[in-house]
């Protein structure tokens, strides 16, 4: 009995700062919803990072891999791009009723989408973060090319070019990565999640 309830509060998510996040301790969603290059993935991944240092359970979800992988057979057309976001939300609602921290890296152009993922992940785990960078500051550190790819007509549908981003009405915060470090990010990112009411 004694060893049990040691590895009861060891386990990381009986970490005190966890606890001061959200008292009932369960896991939530961060949905991280901005343009391509916007820096999502970075700002997810080095969240993520931060969160293990402090023995929390935490996974990234990140949507360019989740296209070349699990929804593969999507397309880009209205109808896939609402599919590959429902299919994201119910990964991300099954990892953060198993108690995680996930945080979802996707464009997610469309509102109705999020509205979507929001439902199906409940609004109480749900965490809209806008990362808001500039289209021309995207572009700039676009290493792939895809932006003039686009803007030469080689892609097609894509957001912010021929396809439109719809940017949170009200998001649950708004992270202006233009030119804030990736680690101030975070300790935005950090400073939510600490408060009281989020979750």
């Amino acid at each position: 009995m004694e060893n049990h309830q040691t590895q009861e509060n060891n386990h990381p998510l009986n970490d005190p700062w966890l606890s001061q996040a959200r008292p009932d301790a369960q896991g939530r969603v961060l949905w991280l919803t901005g343009l391509s290059g916007a820096g999502k993935t970075s700002v997810a991944n080095a969240l993520t990072r931060t969160l293990a240092e402090r023995r929390i359970s935490s996974t990234v979800l990140d949507g360019d891999l989740i296209r070349a992988r699990l929804n593969r057979d999507l397309g880009f057309s209205a109808a896939d791009r609402t599919e590959n976001i429902r299919r994201i939300a119910e990964v991300a609602r099954l990892m953060a009723n198993a108690g995680l921290v996930v945080v979802v890296a996707t464009i997610s152009p469309f509102a109705r989408d999020r509205q979507l993922a929001k439902a199906l992940i409940h609004p109480c785990r749900f965490h809209e973060i806008y990362i808001n960078t500039p289209l021309s500051v995207c572009e700039q550190r676009d290493v792939k090319g895809l932006y003039a790819r686009a803007r030469g007509g080689e892609i097609a549908h894509f957001t912010g070019i021929d396809s439109p981003y719809e940017p949170p009405a009200a998001p649950d915060l708004t992270v202006d990565c233009g030119d804030l470090p990736i680690m101030q990010a975070v300790q935005v990112l950090i400073d939510f999640l600490l408060l009281p009411d989020v979750g």
